[in-house]
């Protein structure tokens, strides 16, 4: 998960402040040339690809909306399937990416639903947690078979997180820092949703919901 939350900072802080005017998606020749770009390791090419889908994204989590979770809990989760999405999107399968992205969204808005659902219950190792290049399904234990990251991925990760908790205590306050720890599982891994971290504070979801859009954007702003 911390592996997408620098990239899901900037997504999200873009989503709370224009859930009601994303932008249009980028047009074929547009959308190509971002992607040769992306491909070739272009960070900006990437979070304009991400920024121009988010309609798919609130598309795709309308259909979630008699499900037990705020709107801006499904955003977020759409939102990380999204950035999987355009992280590992191949243009030469001949796959459009909007197909691509969608199938990744939806997947991990299920996952999420499964894991709701099981949170008393085994996991199994045959359980799909994600999709591969080509969609298809990946399982637990197809993760376990795989090599796991380089050493020189690792300790750029805990770089990377080392220097989002040294800007969260450096321009955040006590509450802000306390809801993007609980929300993303900062300390124990565990996160949590709005509506349960205003039961631990003792305020409104609401609330919750304005204190992380502010710490977000702060962040966003700082690290930009």
């Amino acid at each position: 998960m911390l592996a997408y939350l620098l990239q899901h900072i900037f997504a999200i802080a873009y989503v709370s402040s224009n859930q009601n005017s994303f932008p249009y998606p980028l047009k074929p020749d547009e959308e190509k040339y971002y992607l040769e770009l992306c491909q070739k390791g272009d960070i900006q090419a990437r979070n304009i690809l991400i920024e121009r889908n988010l309609r798919l994204v609130a598309h795709i989590v309308k259909k979630y909306n008699n499900v037990n979770r705020d709107t801006d809990d499904l955003i977020s989760i759409g939102t990380i399937g999204l950035i999987k999405a355009i992280s590992s999107y191949d243009m030469n399968k001949g796959t459009r990416l909007a197909t691509y992205a969608a199938k990744c969204i939806e997947n991990e808005l299920l996952m999420m639903l499964r894991s709701d659902k099981k949170q008393n219950k085994e996991v199994f190792l045959e359980d799909p947690i994600g999709v591969d290049k080509e969609g298809n399904s990946i399982t637990l234990l197809d993760v376990i078979r795989q090599e796991g990251d380089s050493v020189v991925d690792q300790v750029d990760l805990k770089i990377q997180v080392k220097k989002l908790y040294n800007q969260m205590s450096k321009i955040l306050q006590g509450r802000e820092r306390k809801v993007l720890e609980m929300r993303y599982g900062l300390v124990n891994g565990v996160e949590k949703t709005q509506r349960e971290i205003a039961e631990v504070l003792g305020i409104s979801r609401s609330y919750v919901s304005r204190i992380e859009k502010k710490a977000i954007q702060k962040l966003s702003k700082e690290m930009r």
